[in-house]
């Protein structure tokens, strides 16, 4: 994807939408379904969202909201009364000025005094650490504005791409699956945007929020699912025809005689590691599973990943960042997710609604105190130990955290893995027969 920086450039839109989800460097991204380059600024790109779900039959989306009055009150406003964002609308022409991260409700003003707003555009409002790092940015009726230079007759969305982007769960939960909500909510089909993304980082493509890793069809006017999310990642990287020219003699995509099993793994001091990880993918190969070991970093390219793990019938790991990459599982994969001590309530939050609502064949594995790397730090009859709920109680603290995320490690006990491994491969069988 192309990104072009305007830095000092002073930008102008007919119509414009702050909204609080993902931080103004300024650079424009422009990906989703059609995309069209824009006559009228060369090297930027339009975004056209039309003919991706043509396959699903659902009813046409609401309209989008239609610029009120002149009124200057009606013209900025925001909707604060969200845990997890602030939602800001400029209704009418804006002017953007990157270097002071301003937006400029232009034209007659006839109010006084000025309205101003201030807004910090990252969906995790709830958590004051982070969004002291999120750039704020201003929506302004007076004084005038400057003078514009790049014209852009179209709405935008604006949102940052800082606070914890870099980590694959952050990047789609805090950016990509909340981009895509708030495109189904805010824009028609068929309506061109631009997306002003502040803290852009080249190597992260991609924010109404609905909670962790979900999508509430219920709260869209379009009812959208998932299975469109999903639909749209195999857009993106599935019709590359050079990438599919690259990987037509790889074994990604020959006949299968095994289920391929994508064991996710985790090494070095960062906690969850699965510490007997060689045993375990021996029990698997031995079970009939083909195992591929996937340790992604931030250097991982999506596309490939995408690749592999689509082309797969199973996916396993311990909970962490790295099963977010379930998302490019196909429906009826088998998702086997290992949750350590204490991190049963987060394991569902993030990852088991997620299985479930992509159609996986969800499995859960919930270890036992032997095989947490917690008893030979703690006593065994340890609060921490014995009941993990009620020493958490209802404050996930840091030191919290820390005990149960990052000095955890893990050691499966194989013989009653064994049962768990032995059924998802029945059922990645089963799969692999009726899919490929």
């Amino acid at each position: 994807m192309k990104k072009n920086n305007f830095k000092t450039a002073i930008l102008c839109f007919l119509f414009f939408v702050v909204f609080s989800v993902l931080q103004i460097n300024l650079s424009f991204l422009s990906r989703t379904r059609n995309v069209t380059p824009s006559s009228d600024n060369p090297g930027t790109k339009r975004l056209k969202q039309k003919n991706v779900f043509k396959q699903n039959s659902l009813p046409p989306p609401h309209p989008p909201p239609t610029p009120p009055p002149s009124s200057q009150a009606t013209q900025i406003n925001c909707d604060r009364s969200h845990r997890s964002y602030d939602l800001c609308k400029i209704n009418g022409p804006t002017v953007l000025d990157p270097t002071i991260a301003t937006l400029y409700l232009a034209g007659p003003t006839s109010s006084t005094p000025n309205i101003v707003e201030k807004i910090r555009p990252y969906p995790r409002k709830w958590e004051s650490f982070i969004m002291r790092r999120i750039r704020e940015v201003t929506l302004t009726s007076g004084p005038q504005s400057p003078s514009c230079e790049v014209q852009h007759n179209m709405p935008a969305l604006v949102f940052s791409a800082g606070g914890y982007t870099g980590n694959v769960f952050h990047d789609f939960n805090d950016g990509l699956i909340p981009l895509f909500i708030t495109v189904n909510s805010v824009f028609s089909d068929d309506q061109d945007f631009i997306l002003v993304i502040s803290k852009s980082r080249d190597w992260w493509v991609s924010l109404i929020s609905h909670g962790f890793v979900t999508i509430n069809p219920k709260l869209l006017p379009n009812s959208k699912t998932f299975t469109h999310f999903h639909a749209l990642l195999d857009k993106a990287y599935s019709t590359d025809h050079s990438e599919k020219n690259h990987h037509r003699g790889s074994t990604f995509n020959l006949p299968r005689r095994k289920p391929r099993l994508i064991l996710a793994s985790r090494s070095g001091n960062i906690g969850r590691v699965l510490l007997n990880q060689n045993e375990v993918k021996n029990l698997a190969e031995n079970i009939g599973f083909d195992v591929i070991i996937f340790e992604p970093n931030s250097s991982t390219p999506l596309r490939k990943a995408y690749a592999l793990i689509k082309s797969s019938h199973a996916m396993i790991g311990v909970h962490g960042a790295a099963l977010t990459h379930s998302l490019f599982l196909r429906p009826g994969s088998v998702f086997l997710q290992v949750v350590p001590l204490g991190n049963e309530w987060v394991a569902e939050y993030c990852f088991g609604n997620l299985g479930r609502a992509m159609g996986l064949e969800y499995i859960e594995y919930r270890i036992g105190v032997e095989e947490s790397s917690l008893i030979d730090k703690y006593d065994k009859n340890n609060l921490l130990i014995k009941d993990p709920i009620a020493s958490q109680g209802k404050n996930w603290s840091g030191d919290v955290m820390s005990i149960y995320l990052k000095e955890q490690n893990v050691r499966l006990d194989l013989i009653r893995f064994r049962e768990y491994l032995s059924r998802a491969y029945e059922k990645a069988k089963k799969f692999m027969d009726k899919e490929g």
